[in-house]
Parts: C-alpha cells; sequence; structure tokens
C-alpha cells in the first residue's frame, strides 16, 4: 500500500471519499468550518489505487490540527501509518503541538489516539447541537447507541 500526499491525488477521488464516509467534504468543529478538498493531508491507497485511508490538517502558528483522519480497512495500520506521516512532517514544519477533536461517542478513536500519546486536554459539552446547524446530516446517535453531542480536544507535544 502507497502512502502519500493528497496534492497527488485526483480531487474527484478524494471529494468521492469524503462524501461516501462523511456525507459531504465538510467538517464542522467547534475550531471551525473546514472544506476537506482545501486542506493538506496523506492518503494510502491499495494496489488497485482504491483509497483505504485518508487524514487532513491544517496548520497555524506552530500547531498542527488534525481535521480528518479515516482508515477503511481496520488492523492492518493505515491510521497508525498516517498518523506517524503528519506528525512527522509537522515536526520538519517547526510545529511544537498536534492536535485533534473527536466526538464523545467515538470510544474507538479515543482509545486509538490515547495508545499513540494524545492526551484529553478540553472538553467541549453539547457543541454539536451547534455543528448540527451547519450541517445538519451530523446524526443524534452514532451506531453504538451513544447520543453524539460533545467534543473532545486530545493534544500531543511534538518537543
Amino acid at each position: 500500500m502507497d502512502l502519500l500526499p493528497l496534492s497527488e491525488l485526483r480531487e474527484e477521488q478524494i471529494k468521492e471519499f469524503f462524501i461516501q464516509y462523511w456525507g459531504s467534504t465538510e467538517m464542522v468543529l467547534s475550531t471551525g468550518v473546514y472544506d476537506c478538498l482545501k486542506l493538506e493531508g496523506f492518503a494510502v491507497q491499495d494496489e488497485y489505487q482504491s483509497l483505504v485511508g485518508l487524514l487532513t490538517f491544517i496548520m497555524k502558528d506552530k500547531e498542527c490540527e488534525i481535521v480528518s483522519l479515516d482508515s477503511v480497512i481496520e488492523g492492518k495500520g493505515i491510521g497508525s501509518r498516517l498518523m506517524h506521516k503528519v506528525e512527522g512532517h509537522a515536526r520538519t514544519k517547526g510545529c511544537r503541538s498536534i492536535k485533534l477533536i473527536t466526538t464523545n461517542d467515538n470510544l474507538h478513536a479515543l482509545g486509538f489516539y490515547q495508545k499513540r500519546g494524545y492526551v484529553l486536554t478540553k472538553l467541549y459539552p453539547d457543541v454539536v447541537k451547534e455543528a448540527r446547524k451547519i450541517k445538519p446530516e451530523i446524526p443524534l446517535v452514532s451506531e453504538n447507541g451513544i447520543p453524539i453531542r460533545d467534543e473532545l480536544l486530545l493534544e500531543k507535544s511534538l518537543v
């Protein structure tokens, strides 16, 4: 499987991926509203050049924020490879830390990030209600039955 910058992919391929997994290319977080087609990122393609993993991020003020991370195939190290790549890239750009936001229902992601050195630093209670005003397709309840209400900020020092 190949890991490459998003700039080397066709925009239509990236757009289709986001629509399939997120409903649109728009991400609504407490840190902002992002069009993922306009963000930097990395992707993993399989031998058929299908996207099996994708990560987008922004950098500002010596800080990198991961906006999205998806791995289509679990347990193959795709998410870990993408995280390692963005962390290395952020270090080379002089970033002192990396952060990301996930929602309270995403127990799998919380475990994944904490195993990789990310620390819970902030809770944004009930902010997903505001995000739904911008992106109404955000579900009320996740597939695991947990109501989707809060955002959690996780951070990792790169120094």
